[in-house]
């Protein structure tokens, strides 16, 4: 479960923002929206507003590199490549400065905070911390090429110090020998799951779950319920082999192609074929990618996804989750987070242009968050929470668009457009 997430100097972020999951004192859809771990209580759902540009993305690519850089640092492909972060570059006062990443979550029922500091070069800082009980404990603390281990709370850090280069991760070289609590780490930013935009690289997790009779049975009823009017799925995975490439495709690039071992993903889905007096008379198979429309092949490519955040309570990010699909789908989506059911307290994090979704029925003042950009080009971030003067039961969207909220685009008007210059 994530708890919060920190950084600074890193894409539109100049200074240290904090995105948080953390409840507050607000009473509103507590069954539904809220859950309680120990002495917290998280939401199980947040939504990022803003202005194209204004940084929305930006905050959720920022959660996608630090995973990224915990899971791959430490191997050896890695060992001479430079560090694939982007800094604030519009201001003279983080030029030479490293980016800041800091994130606390549970996992196993302990609370960890673990972050560090990097630049494209090497990992300039680096610490992990525990809360066992009530006062937090140190695991490790890294600066520069000096790391201090806990060798009581963290053994398996021993004698590792000198095998971690600069462009690693001492959590993720600790992984790598197999360090129980470092792997369990890994384990939950393995689970931390991204989807972007319009891509589908989750489609694999849907036709996983096909496999599985009950998991279909939920996938099919998940179609139903958003009225796709499909009546059965099927899916595939084969290796991509030469025999399936192009024929004119030269034969070094064929060879070059297959090494890569990549997996083809299809899927298939069944419609219901009607006579002349509309009755019956069989079925239609589609393929998804030729057949189906742009909306359902997204839903499809997400539902695997949603389905396994929701049974396992992971984690779930997605940026443009709106994008083709009806708003009421994406309330269907929201559903299955906001609600009781949701019993392993799965969380859903994603970027909305839809205003039909501020509506205090739906969200909670602290699960909704706001990017905006200043006229130096740096992205500020808050909640809805934490400004003054904001009923619960106030009208959400129709005060977003009023831009009493801020985060805002500022449109000019479109008369200028095609007026000529003046030459005075």
């Amino acid at each position: 479960m994530l708890i919060e997430f920190s950084v600074a100097n890193v894409l539109s972020f100049k200074d240290r923002v904090t995105f948080s999951m953390v409840a507050s004192r607000d009473d509103a859809l507590q069954e539904s929206n809220v859950f309680t771990w120990g002495k917290r209580q998280l939401v199980k759902s947040a939504v990022v507003y803003g202005a194209n540009a204004s940084g929305k993305s930006n905050l959720l690519s920022a959660m996608h590199f630090m995973r990224h850089m915990v899971l791959t640092s430490s191997k050896d492909t890695q060992a001479n490549e430079e560090i694939d972060v982007e800094v604030f570059r519009l201001s003279t006062e983080c030029e030479g400065k490293p980016s800041f990443f800091e994130i606390v979550f549970i996992q196993n029922g302990d609370t960890y905070r673990y972050g560090f500091e990097v630049d494209r070069k090497r990992v300039h800082s680096e610490w992990l911390f525990t809360v066992p009980a009530t006062k937090e404990a140190e695991l490790f603390v890294r600066e520069d090429s000096r790391i201090k281990v806990n060798r009581i709370r963290f053994k398996e850090g021993r004698d590792l110090e000198k095998k971690t280069r600069e462009n690693a991760l001492f959590l993720s070289v600790c992984a790598q020998f197999n360090g129980e609590i470092s792997k369990e780490l890994l384990r939950w930013f393995k689970n931390l799951r991204f989807i972007h935009g319009l891509s589908d690289p989750y489609l694999g997790v849907t036709v996983e779950k096909l496999k599985t009779p009950e998991q279909k049975r939920r996938l099919i009823e998940m179609t139903r319920i958003a009225d796709l009017c499909i009546d059965d799925i099927e899916g595939r995975e084969e290796k991509l082999t030469i025999e399936k490439l192009p024929k004119d495709m030269p034969e070094e690039m064929k060879r070059d192609i297959v090494k890569q071992d990549i997996t083809e993903v299809e899927l298939k889905t069944t419609h219901r074929k009607y006579g002349q007096d509309n009755s019956e008379v069989g079925t239609v198979v589609f393929d998804l990618e030729e057949n189906e429309s742009g909306g359902t092949q997204k839903f499809l490519s997400m539902a695997g996804p949603l389905l396994d955040t929701i049974e396992t309570g992971k984690v779930l990010i997605i940026d443009e989750m709106d994008a083709r699909l009806h708003p009421l789908l994406t309330r269907f989506i929201l559903s299955l987070f906001n609600s009781p059911m949701n019993n392993k307290n799965a969380q859903l994090i994603f970027a909305s242009h839809d205003t039909n979704l501020l509506n205090d029925k739906l969200f909670r003042r602290d699960q909704i968050w706001f990017t905006e950009k200043n006229p130096y080009g740096v992205t500020g971030l808050y909640s809805l929470i934490e400004l003054r003067g904001v009923r619960k039961e106030a009208s959400f969207g129709k005060d977003y668009i009023l831009g009493k909220y801020g985060a805002i685009p500022f449109i000019g008007d479109p008369k200028w457009l095609f007026c000529e210059e003046s030459d005075g």
